[in-house]
């Protein structure tokens, strides 16, 4: 190869080999957070503490309080009236229903007659008892048809009487066999009536739950609607069912509400207050079942969050109740915490950020 060749080669080489140290030192000259990327612009908030209710959750249904069976009380006659139907509200006494009355009252004329002509045999027989002109024997007789007479016209008037079906109590007809034109029979029956419209949730509770129940403790019940009804314990059973060692509670529901018999509904009982932290509840992220905040820190990388797993308790008014996870001087990302991951480079933002 000729000088002049090898000459060219070399000095190419010596250009590619000072280019290439260049850049090397341009690269290692780079400040580290430039190269560093940020994954998102977020604001900030810190937890504050508050009172918090506390709740005993349990499920169950809303019955009746006491739901009583109308039925018939006389035999072999029509159903010619039926006036009242399910939903309708009614007071004690009330007709609900007639039974037809023209053949009873047809046998009460003859038993009144009867009656009369009794009574008068029984006076005749009175007048004589000195006289000696009938015997005592005869004297009881009468005495005894006068009575049987009176016995017979007074059951025949009850008879009469229950022809109308009536209320035994103020209440809510929940439902209704009467049909008109039907036979009754005795004990057949006719109507059920919520007993002064009481309904009452009934809440299942494990022993750990029951131990801290007392009567009068207050009850907030979640309806299929979204709206709530209020309540206040009753009763509480005496003792646990055996096949789902659960325990009853009794809770009489406020009038007014929209609840309705036969609703299984979630039930909050109220213990009393605790003081606990409080963040806004978007700040809260769900991920793989467990609940995460992420927290503000300052180092040598820059701006970071990292996630931190925290207890929720209850969720009021768009904010989030904290058992346990953070401390009140902890920074806790508000706006933008689902986006993040842990680790990640942020820019907090200098505008505060609505906790509202």
């Amino acid at each position: 190869m000729k000088k002049s060749n090898l000459f060219i080669l070399s000095l190419i080489i010596a250009v590619l080999t000072a280019l290439m140290l260049l850049n090397s030192r341009d690269e290692n000259t780079k400040p580290a957070e430039a190269s560093a990327a940020v994954a998102l612009t977020v604001s900030e908030t810190t937890a504050s503490e508050t009172e918090w209710p506390e709740i005993i959750k349990a499920t169950g249904p809303v019955s009746a309080w006491q739901e009583a069976v109308i039925g018939a009380e006389i035999s072999g006659q029509r159903l010619i009236a039926v006036i009242s139907d399910v939903g309708d509200t009614v007071k004690k006494g009330e007709v609900l229903a007639r039974f037809n009355t023209e053949i009873l009252q047809a046998e009460y004329a003859e038993l009144e007659a009867n009656r009369i002509s009794a009574e008068s045999n029984k006076k005749r027989a009175l007048t004589l008892r000195d006289s000696g002109a009938m015997s005592d024997q005869a004297i009881d007789d009468y005495l005894n048809q006068a009575a049987v007479a009176k016995a017979q016209m007074d059951a025949k008037a009850l008879q009469l009487k229950y022809t109308d079906v009536v209320a035994p109590d103020d209440g809510v007809i929940s439902a209704r066999k009467a049909t008109l034109g039907a036979v009754g029979s005795a004990g057949d029956e006719l109507f059920r009536l919520i007993r002064q419209n009481r309904l009452e949730w009934r809440g299942e509770l494990t022993a750990e739950q029951a131990v801290r129940i007392t009567r009068g403790q207050t009850v907030s019940i979640t309806l299929p609607n979204g709206n709530t009804a209020k309540g206040s314990i009753r009763r509480i059973a005496p003792s646990f069912n055996p096949d789902t060692r659960m325990i009853t509670v009794f809770a009489d529901i406020e009038t007014g509400s929209s609840a309705q018999a036969g609703m299984y509904v979630e039930g909050q009982i109220i213990l009393g207050k605790q003081t606990a932290l409080k963040i806004p509840a978007k700040s809260v992220v769900l991920s793989d079942g467990h609940n995460s905040v992420f927290i503000i820190h300052n180092d040598a990388s820059g701006t970071t969050v990292n996630r931190q797993k925290v207890q929720v308790g209850q969720i009021k008014d768009n904010h989030a109740q904290i058992l346990s996870g953070i401390s009140k001087s902890d920074r806790i990302v508000l706006e933008g915490a689902g986006f993040l991951n842990d680790g990640d480079i942020v820019r907090v933002s200098t505008k505060k950020g609505a906790e509202e």
